[in-house]
């Protein structure tokens, strides 16, 4: 059935799989069938051109197909990953943002734990038994509680 598909289609049987990919990356996305999607539209375009030749065997489509799909995918993660910097590289990393900070106990450190208040936010913080008011320095963040010590 899928040889009388291709036979009927010729050339444009490779459009039809790579629109199909790239639907199916609309469907469930996770950027990755793009790039193969991609490889089969660029065999239907060498497809177009050589279809007729008799060199142009379903064996060299393939190979050709599996070989742009690879390039493809190497090509379209180093373009993606150079498009991840930020210039606000703690955005989601609310705690590690705060390091360097100072700020007072808000209630005092006993037995390791102890918070503070920093803008609008009361603090979980982890150091040495401290009273309350006293000037602590955020040294860390293990991402739920902030690391301080005395100033």
């Amino acid at each position: 059935m899928l040889a009388k598909i291709v036979g009927e289609l010729g050339p444009w049987s490779w459009w039809v799989a790579g629109l199909v990919l790239l639907a199916a990356e609309l469907i469930a996305p996770g950027f990755f069938l793009v790039w193969i999607g991609l490889a089969a539209l660029a065999v239907g375009a060498l497809s177009l051109l050589f279809w007729d030749a008799t060199f142009w065997a379903w064996q060299l489509q393939a190979i050709l197909f599996a070989v742009f799909a690879v390039l493809a995918t190497f090509i379209g993660r180093r373009l993606t990953l150079r498009s991840d910097k930020t210039d606000e590289p703690f955005l989601n990393q609310r705690g590690a943002s705060l390091v360097g900070r100072t700020a007072t106990l808000h209630e005092p450190i006993r037995e390791g734990r102890g918070r503070i208040r920093l803008d609008d936010t009361t603090w979980r913080v982890l150091g040495p038994d401290l009273p309350a008011g006293t000037q602590v320095k955020v040294i860390s963040s293990n991402g739920r509680d902030l690391i301080v010590e005395p100033t």
